[in-house]
């Protein structure tokens, strides 16, 4: 029988609803995909053990963590203990700033030629990692260089989102054209880098229900940016947006949360 290799693709991978939505969504398209993961220091840590029972759910071998440290960085609540974790900041979305996403995720732009001036300073949230998303992409791209896979899948979602800027349509399509001026691989002609962000124009009811026709086990999945106890804690952006999600797609949550007094 001829061996007939797959394509390789890296896939950018938390552990989280959309990362593991997009994981799935690789595979299905027959991709030989290289999760990569990031321990960082982040406050939710626990992430990091629900992203390895994910992939040993689908029986992945190749999967990569890769240690940063963001400590230095700070910057974030994610990383920075002594900054609270919001709660409950985003349960009564603008119709405004609803407008504008919808109005983006569309034509994929921003005002201007993909510059932030569309987003408002306050509209992006303390949980905002420093240029988190293009350093996870930077590495993505070694790995996918030594690899010899030409596609990224990253879950970046401009819907349903905490108002962070790296998740853009435009700054994607800014960050592939960099990846295929600054690798090797590329400019020799052997490889064209695609990023790929199947989720980006979908709501989190959506994505749920991608989930759930494509049999991702969300029982695994996790969201909480500030758990409690090892629960998550219902009440961060990332809980709120989640908890919204499953109401709007009829569908039980199976994340358990932390009960408030």
């Amino acid at each position: 029988m001829i061996d007939i290799k797959r394509e390789k693709a890296v896939v950018l991978f938390s552990g989280g609803l959309d990362s593991s939505t997009t994981l799935k969504i690789a595979m299905d398209e027959g991709l030989d995909v290289i999760p990569l993961t990031f321990f960082y220091n982040q406050r939710h840590k626990t992430e990091i053990e629900h992203a390895k029972k994910i992939v040993e759910f689908f029986n992945i071998k190749n999967h990569i963590i890769i240690n940063l440290d963001f400590n230095e960085i700070k910057g974030s609540a994610l990383v920075d203990l002594s900054i609270g974790v919001p709660k409950n900041r985003i349960k009564n979305d603008t119709a405004e700033n609803k407008t504008q996403r919808d109005d983006i995720a569309e034509t994929g732009e921003t005002e201007g030629t993909g510059n932030v001036r569309s987003i408002k300073p306050d509209d992006i949230p303390i949980t905002y990692v420093p240029a988190r998303n293009t350093i996870f992409l930077s590495y993505a791209i070694a790995v996918a260089e030594v690899n010899m896979a030409s596609k990224i899948f990253i879950g970046a979602n401009y819907i349903d989102y905490s108002g962070y800027p790296d998740c853009r349509p435009d700054y994607l399509r800014a960050f592939e054209k960099t990846a295929n001026l600054a690798t090797k691989v590329s400019v020799t002609g052997k490889i064209s880098f695609k990023i790929n962000a199947p989720l980006l124009k979908l709501t989190k009811k959506d994505i749920i229900n991608r989930a759930l026709e494509i049999d991702v086990p969300l029982e695994l999945t996790y969201s909480c940016y500030d758990p409690i106890e090892g629960l998550a804690c219902g009440a961060c952006d990332s809980c709120i947006i989640r908890q919204k999600g499953f109401s709007q797609a009829g569908v039980t949550d199976p994340t358990k949360y932390y009960k408030h007094e």
